[in-house]
């Protein structure tokens, strides 16, 4: 057994090591040592209390001035109140505890003792203050004549400490941590923390080896060790994730595919001379990389991310059709039901007479065909068992479905292409799971609609080929957005005026809600609120603390009201009489996908005014008529989700209109984030709003598969584009001159760890 995988209680006793255990989860010498502090300061830069700010770490040093004491009625015990001065301002501190414990704080903190006092600045009263702080007593009075030469030195000394301060729990404290890592990093050698990064890695990025980076991140000498030891945690991962990436792209490359070059006379060129419009510069561009990609012998393998609107379903098609006709099936996966009637339709549209009505051998145009299939899980036994049957026989060219297509029972007769719509939705494995139907490796296409920065493509999507489509199409005429605080009454009127205005006019509007209702537990579509990022915070002077991201999506305030359901929003819009007389439908996840289907097409017809709907509607509907979209409790969503959501609307000549109804307050993160937010069209700028106020974990977690985890703990990408970058190029290298990884064991071992943890994470 290694000396990282022994037993805590070896190290610490059965009491440390379950107490341990039980805060953070850490079961091993290994998980110990790699807890890391969240932050750092130095205990002598000291704060005058006149600069205090309540919230912030503080420490200061002041002489006590008086003291006083009283019983705690409700709770029991004692509190001493211990005022201290630095000469010109006073601050009070606050204990509590049995009469014992009061007792020894009063014998130290005596009239005209100085101390060195550290902690968080809290206000009680109006009057700021230090509850149960760290102090440490100066060893007389520095200017009088009892404080020896000897005693100055050590005083200084301990100014220049720098302490580092790790997640606490109620259980377990952060001044608990630092004498139990002592003891397991005190024992530690080279060899028992080997290093992954090879040696040439180390010395061209100039980080210590894995040992030193431990030392400097649990025992600095100055504020800069931290961020050194974590440059080599954060390169470390970097290399290894670009390693595994490297390695997948190596052995896609190696595999055979049967290419598909375009044929002249073919339904692509007829699909072509069809269209109505002229392709954007972008689309054309896209188009041709897809072309030369699907005439290869190695199979494609490209990510598409496109802006909403830019038209990401035209040149899917184009490639599809380029496919078909030479002979081989395409399918196309969907996240949602929804989604995939919506596809059928749209591409049937798009296709006009070159769609194929019912079994080949159906009535045909003079031309070429497609037949494009609808297969999800809901449907009818007998829909279900034709579909499966024109998949199996090869007469469905475009079959589209959800998950249903990943199941055994799916055959198709020659899957050539592979496309993936909201690749954020679907992970690797379920890529693979369409890749396997075909005897031959099929060319795959995945596409987003949320833009992603280059560094998480790198970091998430670092296997595929990016490609990115920015223009929107001619004639669309943009969305405004605004933000309406759902507490100031003239502003909401406004809001349903609106509404009104838009379906006198014969447009429809979408009322999108946080979830359906009472007994709708996990809130449908909408993104929870992540969990404080305990993560390591660069060292900066004077310690202070802040949160990795701020202004989570989702997060409860002290006495806020739930989000709002679907059928509460409906009761209250036919309760609204300036909206009386309008069709009001509703569209949900939790009706039967023969009413969602119903209620889209009417909506899609004009026969219906508002859709009163969840964030089902979030990607790839497509109703040109929609012009005004109104999401409630907004500051629920991720930014992302709001910028998928707003893009429904001004999809056709008219402009669209997107309203943020938001209960946060002027004082709170949420209205912020909305107004920045409606500031931009731009998704790649919503992306780094996105990122910079949610948790990378969940972002990166939810690209891969719907996660809550991410297999990174140290890597933020946002920001570490250069580092990813060059990590990329080494791991790249490494791969190209040992694909076995045989020269590299504890790479290898680091990446059978990483796969291992994903594993365990996918089948959580």
């Amino acid at each position: 057994m290694s000396r990282l995988s022994s037993p805590l209680k070896k190290d610490l006793g059965e009491r440390t090591a379950q107490a341990l255990e039980k805060a953070h989860g850490l079961t091993t010498a290994g998980d110990l040592v790699l807890f890391l502090p969240r932050r750092y300061y130095r205990r002598g830069e000291l704060t005058s209390l006149a600069q205090l700010v309540e919230g912030e770490q503080a420490t200061v040093v002041a002489e006590v001035v008086r003291t006083s004491t009283r019983p705690l009625r409700q709770r029991g015990g004692m509190m001493v109140e211990v005022v201290v001065t630095d000469g010109r301002d006073e601050l009070s501190l606050a204990f509590f505890g049995r009469t014992n414990q009061i007792a020894y704080h009063q014998s130290r903190l005596k009239w005209g003792r100085a101390a060195m006092f550290s902690g968080k600045v809290n206000s009680y009263r109006g009057r700021l203050q230090l509850v149960h702080p760290e102090y440490e007593l100066l060893p007389g009075d520095l200017d009088s004549a009892m404080a020896t030469e000897a005693d100055t030195a050590a005083l200084r000394a301990r100014a220049d400490e720098v302490i580092p301060v790790y997640p606490a729990t109620k259980g377990f404290p952060s001044w608990r941590i630092p004498p139990a890592v002592a003891t397991v990093l005190d024992t530690l050698t080279a060899e028992d923390v080997p290093d992954v990064l090879p040696r040439g890695v180390r010395e061209l990025e100039q980080v210590p080896s894995k040992l030193d980076a431990l030392i400097y991140l649990h025992r600095p000498t100055d504020l800069e060790q931290p961020a050194r030891g974590l440059r080599h945690f954060e390169l470390e991962e970097a290399y290894v994730t670009q390693v595994a990436l490297a390695k997948r792209r190596a052995a896609l490359a190696v595999l055979p595919a049967t290419p598909y070059p375009p044929r002249e006379g073919g339904l692509l060129a007829a699909f072509d001379a069809s269209l109505p419009f002229e392709l954007t510069a972008g689309q054309q561009e896209v188009g041709a990389a897809l072309t030369a990609d699907l005439s290869r012998t190695s199979p494609m393998n490209r990510l598409l991310q496109g802006e909403v609107g830019s038209g990401k379903t035209v040149v899917a098609l184009r490639a599809m059709l380029q496919v078909v006709d030479a002979g081989a099936q395409c399918a196309l996966l969907a996240p949602t039901e929804v989604l995939a009637q919506q596809h059928v339709r749209s591409l049937t549209r798009m296709l006009g007479p070159l769609a194929a009505h019912g079994l080949l051998g159906g009535p045909r145009s003079d031309g070429p065909q497609v037949q494009v299939r609808l297969l999800t899980g809901s449907q009818s036994t007998a829909d279900r068992r034709a579909a499966l049957l024109d998949v199996a026989s090869g007469d469905a060219g475009i079959v589209i479905g959800t998950h249903a297509l990943l199941q055994d029972t799916v055959d198709f007769y020659d899957l050539g292409l592979v496309v993936v719509d909201e690749q954020h939705r679907f992970g690797v494995e379920q890529r693979d799971a369409l890749r396997a139907k075909s005897g031959v490796p099929p060319h795959v296409l995945v596409m987003t609609a949320t833009p992603i920065p280059r560094t998480v493509a790198m970091t998430v999507f670092g296997d595929l080929e990016v490609s990115t489509l920015t223009e929107l199409p001619a004639g669309r005429q943009g969305i405004t957005t605004a933000v309406v605080p759902d507490w100031l009454e003239k502003y909401v009127d406004r809001c349903w005026q609106r509404v009104r205005e838009a379906a006198d006019a014969g447009h429809q509007v979408y009322v999108v809600c946080p979830r359906i209702g009472e007994e709708d537990d996990d809130g449908e579509g909408v993104l929870s609120a992540p969990d404080p990022g305990e993560r390591l915070e660069r060292a900066q002077p004077g310690g202070e603390e802040g949160q990795l991201f701020g202004g989570a999506p989702g997060e409860e305030g002290e006495g806020r009201r739930p989000p709002r359901g679907l059928y509460e929003v409906l009761a209250e819009l036919r309760a609204r009489p300036e909206l009386a007389g309008l069709r009001l439908g509703t569209l949900h996840g939790r009706m039967r996908p023969d009413d969602k289907d119903a209620a889209m097409r009417a909506f899609a017809a004009g026969e219906l005014d508002v859709l009163v709907a969840t964030t089902v509607v979030e990607v790839g509907v497509d109703v040109p008529g929609a012009t005004v979209m109104v999401i409630v409790d907004a500051e629920r969503f991720g930014l992302s989700q709001l910028h998928q959501l707003r893009g429904r609307v001004g999809r056709g000549d008219q402009p669209g209109l997107c309203l943020l109804m938001t209960g946060a307050q002027e004082d709170e993160a949420g209205l912020g984030r909305l107004k920045s937010f409606a500031e931009t069209t731009d998704g790649f700028a919503v992306a780094d709003l996105d990122l910079a106020s949610r948790r990378e974990g969940d972002v990166l977690g939810a690209a891969q598969s719907g996660r809550n985890n991410s297999s990174l703990r140290y890597l933020k990408v946002l920001g570490n584009e250069d580092l990813i970058t060059r990590a990329r190029r080494y791991a790249s290298d490494l791969v190209a001159f040992d694909p076995e990884l045989t020269d590299a064991p504890r790479v290898r071992e680091a990446l059978e760890r990483l796969q291992e943890r994903e594993a365990f994470v996918e089948r959580g």
